[in-house]
């Protein structure tokens, strides 16, 4: 045989040899007997199931720091929602406050006209009071005056008359005897 026919043939060989190891390597085959694989093969198993055994441990490691990250990303969340809310809550409290203050100031205002307009208003009665009080008293004085003026003039009158009597009677009295 010619050196291609050679090559030609080894090649196919080679090919069946290695599609043969890979096959049971790969889990894709299944043989009769286990104890009739190669100790090469049963290397290869070990070896692949340590990789696999260490891939799989990544990928829980892996796992494990994806769920580390998610609940600090879920923890911040939570964090920042609740400093919002807080937030939220001291400004609905300052309005409140700020509402209260001002009804309070409203109030007292209020109060303080009301205060003041009784204030105003019995000022205004006392005066009314006083005036005619003074009203009263002028009243009472000008009767006492008249009143004076009146006896004064009764009085001046009767004196008149009683003086006046005398010289009729003195005068009657000398013609009664003559």
């Amino acid at each position: 045989m010619s050196k291609l026919s050679r090559a030609v043939v080894r090649m196919p060989l080679a090919l069946l040899l290695a599609i043969g190891i890979a096959a049971p390597l790969g889990g894709c085959g299944s043989s009769g007997s286990g104890s009739s694989q190669p100790a090469e093969t049963a290397g290869g198993a070990v070896e692949s199931t340590e990789e696999a055994a260490g891939e799989k441990r990544e990928e829980v490691a892996e796992t494990e720091k994806n769920r580390e990250l998610l609940s600090e990303l879920e923890a911040k969340r939570r964090e920042e929602a609740a400093e919002e809310q807080a937030k939220k809550t001291e400004k609905a409290a300052l309005a409140k406050a700020k509402k209260r203050e001002e009804k309070a100031a409203k109030e007292a205002k209020k109060h303080e006209a009301e205060a003041e307009a009784k204030l105003k208003q019995r000022e205004a009665a006392a005066k009314a009071k006083l005036q005619k009080e003074r009203e009263e008293v002028k009243k009472k004085e000008a009767q006492q005056q008249k009143l004076q003026a009146e006896r004064k003039k009764t009085e001046a009158e009767g004196t008149a008359t009683t003086q006046s009597a005398p010289q009729q009677q003195a005068t009657t009295a000398p013609g009664e005897t003559g």
